[in-house]
Order: C-alpha cells, then sequence, then structure tokens
C-alpha cells in the first residue's frame, strides 16, 4: 500500500493526509480508531480507540533513529515506580521510498488530562499528592539502568553536545563536564503530564542523561510563571542543588538564550538571571 502521507524529509503531519496511515494501524492492532478524536502534531498523530485505549502513531527519518531503535514508549513499559499509561502493543513499518520509519504504540488513556502546552502562562491547580507522585517518579526513573541514550528533541544527548551548547550562548572559564548520567525521561514539560492524577506520558525520547536534566527542562518550562519555576526548584532542590544539575540548568537555558532566542519569550530575564548566577558558582568552585 502506498501511504498518503508525504516520504519528504520535512513532511508535517498537521497539514498532511493521515487517512491510509490510519486505516493501516487500524488494521494492524485489529482496532477501530476514532477520526473524530484525532490530534494532530508536526511528526506525531494521535487518536482514540473503539476499545478505550489510545494510539499514538509517529514518522520519523532514519537518520534520526539511532542504534537503540525508537522504541522508548515499549522500553519505558518495564520502569517500576514511575507513574505511566499501561502500553499494549505496536505495529512498526518502512516508507515505501526508505527514507522514514513509522511507528504506532498503543497505550491505556490517560489518567488524567494533560497539564498544558511546553511552556505555561499560568499557574496550574496542583495538589500536594500530585507534587508527591512526580518527586516519587522523577525519583524511581533516576535509580533504574538502561542502555539507552536519550535523545531530546531526536538528538542524541552527549557530553560534546552539552560543551557546544552551553558554549554557544555563554562565555566564561569554567568545566562543563557531566559527572552523573541517570535515565531521564528527556522531553518532560507541562505538555507530556497529567492532572489531576499524575502520570508522565510520551517517553519516546528516554535514556540516560545528565543527572538534573528532567529537573531543569521543567524548571524552564515553568519560567514564565515564577512562582511555579520556584516551585519546581523547590520540589527538586536535591538536582537544583548538585553541580550536574546546575550545568543542566545552564544547558537548558542556553536553549532560551542561544541564536535562536525569540525577544518576546517572557523566559528570557530570568533564565539570563539564573544563568549569570550559575556561571559564577562554576567559576567559583
Amino acid at each position: 500500500m502506498t501511504p498518503s502521507v508525504s516520504t519528504s524529509r520535512n513532511a508535517d503531519l498537521r497539514v498532511q493526509p493521515v487517512e491510509d496511515v490510519l486505516r493501516r494501524v487500524g488494521r494492524a492492532l485489529q482496532a477501530r480508531l476514532l477520526s473524530e478524536t484525532l490530534v494532530r502534531k508536526r511528526r506525531t498523530v494521535g487518536v482514540r480507540t473503539d476499545r478505550d485505549t489510545w494510539v499514538r502513531i509517529e514518522r520519523r527519518p532514519l537518520g534520526k533513529i539511532p542504534d537503540q531503535g525508537w522504541n522508548g514508549t515499549e522500553a519505558a513499559a518495564r520502569l517500576d515506580g514511575v507513574a505511566q499509561p499501561e502500553w499494549y502493543g505496536c505495529t512498526v513499518w518502512r516508507d515505501v521510498d526508505g527514507s522514514a520509519m513509522w511507528r504506532a504504540d498503543e497505550t491505556a488513556l490517560l489518567s488524567g488530562a494533560p497539564i498544558g502546552t511546553t511552556v505555561l502562562r499560568t499557574a496550574p491547580d496542583l495538589t500536594e499528592e500530585w507534587w508527591t507522585a512526580l518527586n516519587a517518579s522523577l525519583d524511581a526513573l533516576a535509580a533504574h539502568d538502561t542502555v539507552r541514550v536519550a535523545t531530546p528533541d531526536t538528538v542524541t544527548i552527549t557530553q560534546a553536545l552539552v560543551t557546544e551548547s552551553i558554549r554557544g550562548a555563554f562565555s566564561g572559564d569554567f568545566d562543563t563536564t557531566v559527572e552523573r548520567w541517570v535515565p531521564a525521561h528527556a522531553d518532560l514539560s507541562w505538555a507530556n503530564m497529567t492532572a489531576p492524577t499524575f502520570q508522565i506520558f510520551d517517553w519516546e525520547d528516554w535514556g540516560n542523561a545528565p543527572f538534573g536534566l528532567d529537573s531543569a527542562s521543567l524548571w524552564a518550562s515553568s519560567l514564565a510563571v515564577p512562582a511555579l519555576a520556584e516551585r519546581v526548584r523547590h520540589e527538586r532542590r536535591a538536582d537544583f542543588g548538585s553541580r550536574d544539575g546546575k550545568l543542566m540548568t545552564l544547558f537548558v537555558c542556553s536553549k532560551i538564550l542561544g541564536p535562536y532566542a525569540h525577544p518576546e519569550d517572557p523566559r528570557l530575564k530570568p533564565a539570563r538571571s539564573t544563568a549569570e548566577g550559575i556561571i559564577n558558582w562554576l567559576q567559583a568552585a
């Protein structure tokens, strides 16, 4: 079958027809996909099934698939102590021109609603139980072992990437060497967590990453709401207090303040202030 979606590297699933893809996935999973529930993103689509499950379909160019594969949701199913939707199965195939792979993962429905967008503008109403569950899941995740390497934004994270990103945004004589690498979700933001019941979803990029990456990423996602950013820092204070946590805070600040900084981004000022403080700390250490 020839899929109706463009096979070019820049295929955008927000605008490309996906009817043939949905039919193929429905046949493979032996489920009816409810098209009226379709959620489109640039490289993924999600849809509910007639058996009250959720299917996430992703198209990824071959060059963006590392040696470990891209079975993050499947591999995350074994993570004890981490609140996430149960994984049921998948189907995978290759584009007819061989340039990309498709993957559809079927999971349980989310236990709550996604909290918001990647960067929040207003504070969510979160209970103390929610924060407790967040801490328990992140601590449990970091205690696991894996051979996977995290691929935030589909780019494999390495020491070289960390150094290049930080040096590209900040000057100064300080060491950027990461000391501790632990399993991380690697795309932790308010768009990938639920409330009022806490769960983390979208596990396609998880793997080993510098200690503190998840906490720093969530903090960066909160910076437009100062009280929320401060709450994240308080809850994850052990991460932020560590040297690696400070490096990861500088790393996420480099993405806000670097060459692609948006002049109207409300996070610019707090990110710049925080980065200056960390650089001073690293230089004095």
